[in-house]
């Protein structure tokens, strides 16, 4: 059986190795989806495609009261040069939408990857210091996860009730 932490470290140290672990995993998982295709973020796949029960947002709506807290926590979108905040639509038009769409996938992408760092901190911690780290990541970015699905759901129901209105024929 493997004890932890593998490496012995004074706790300030482990402090510092948890922070700067955190910050760089956040940065590099930051960067990398900034550097995704926008072609690879059209549609939804795997971890990103909405569930059923998130009803096109409104779940976060209803049960995580989502518009009260989502402006108040921070947005990287344009961390990167060339990135593209989500704190406004980049325009009402349909391509304007399905960018927004995009871009909130690629946020999405960045949160999830970041947790690829959990692995590392068993190095350092012992058994209630990678709860601790786990936890932490789990509070940061689960909450910036269901911001960019909320948005996402919201966008898909008005770009659906646009694609409805423009199939049906028009009455004269």
């Amino acid at each position: 059986m493997i004890s932890l932490p593998l490496v012995s470290a004074a706790p300030l140290v482990a402090l510092v190795l948890n922070v700067a672990l955190w910050a760089s995993a956040q940065v590099l998982a930051g960067y990398r989806a900034h550097r995704l295709p926008l072609d690879r973020l059209q549609d939804d796949r795997g971890l990103l495609r909405l569930r059923r029960f998130e009803d096109d947002g409104r779940w976060y709506e209803r049960t995580l009261r989502i518009g009260r807290w989502k402006d108040r926590l921070p947005e990287a979108g344009a961390f990167f040069d060339g990135g593209i905040t989500k704190r406004t639509l980049p325009g009402r038009s349909e391509g304007g939408l399905e960018r927004f769409a995009a871009e909130t996938r690629r946020a999405e992408i960045a949160h999830w990857t970041s947790f690829a760092c959990l692995p590392l901190c068993l190095i350092w911690n012992d058994a209630a210091g990678v709860a601790l780290m786990v936890a932490y990541g789990l509070v940061f970015n689960l909450p910036l996860i269901a911001i960019q699905r909320h948005n996402r759901g919201r966008v898909e129901r008005i770009l659906r009730r646009r694609a409805a209105r423009s199939s049906q024929p028009e009455h004269r």
